[in-house]
């Protein structure tokens, strides 16, 4: 069953081309990457497909549904992490989830439930101003859990994290795969991150698809020996520098 479908979208900012007639499908229950370097058009294109974003033109289906006239019912089913996810300082990370619970209708159960999931529970009672940068992206996790989201968009989740802590989300993301429940789309310019936790990976670079498929097939088209290879053989730089 398709799940998600990006149909020859396009984006521009003023003179920037950010997105540049990107076209892919992902299957329910399937973990996929997009991965590239910073301002590749990961971000843009993520953003057009949780509805934050318009498209210049092409459409984006979510099961078979557009924003534009299902907007209410998608919200339902969808959860989002975004790169710089703010949360008010003073509140605890029990309060927080429970304002963000209260949105979906949902009791404290379900607040102990993603608590216990992303591992907080013995920082529940912790103001969030005085969490580490890892235990403020779990509970950015836990938050876009709360709904039970059949569709999980992660922008850039580790990014800035130390490697201890990179692990533990991958951890979480791992047992949330194998339930077999939730779509994942991943942005990343991980190359570990996408190796280790996605069935596919869609490689992008100045607003299109250079290539996409599971990982093996990548490096066997490529002659590459991993991602950061085939990325220089691709666009001859590497995956971690910088974009414009």
């Amino acid at each position: 069953m398709v799940e998600i479908e990006v149909s020859n979208i396009y984006k521009s900012f003023k003179d920037v081309h950010a997105v540049h007639g990107i076209s892919f499908s992902i299957a329910a229950g399937e973990f996929v990457a997009l991965l590239g370097p910073n301002g590749a058009g990961k971000t843009t294109t993520v953003e057009m497909m949780e509805g934050l974003r318009k498209p210049d033109s092409g459409h984006i289906l979510l099961r078979g549904k557009s924003w534009h006239k299902h907007e209410h019912e998608l919200r339902k089913i969808i959860g989002l992490s975004l790169q710089e996810t703010r949360f008010t300082e003073k509140l605890t990370i029990r309060e927080t989830l429970r304002l963000f619970a209260s949105f979906y209708g949902l009791g404290e159960e379900r607040v102990r439930e993603v608590i216990t999931l992303t591992g907080l529970e013995s920082k529940h009672k912790a103001p969030v101003g005085a969490l580490s940068g890892g235990q403020r992206q779990r509970l950015a996790l836990a938050v876009s859990l709360l709904n039970k989201p059949q569709i999980l968009f992660l922008d850039e989740p580790t990014t800035g994290l130390d490697p201890h802590s990179r692990l533990d989300l991958w951890n979480i993301l791992k047992a949330l795969k194998r339930e077999g429940h939730t779509t994942l789309i991943l942005t990343t310019h991980y190359m570990e991150e996408a190796e280790s936790l996605c069935d596919r990976i869609i490689i992008i670079d100045e607003g299109q698809i250079l290539r996409a498929g599971d990982l093996k097939t990548l490096l066997n088209e490529g002659g590459a020996l991993n991602l950061d290879e085939l990325f220089i053989k691709l666009t001859g730089r590497q995956l971690t520098e910088t974009g414009t």
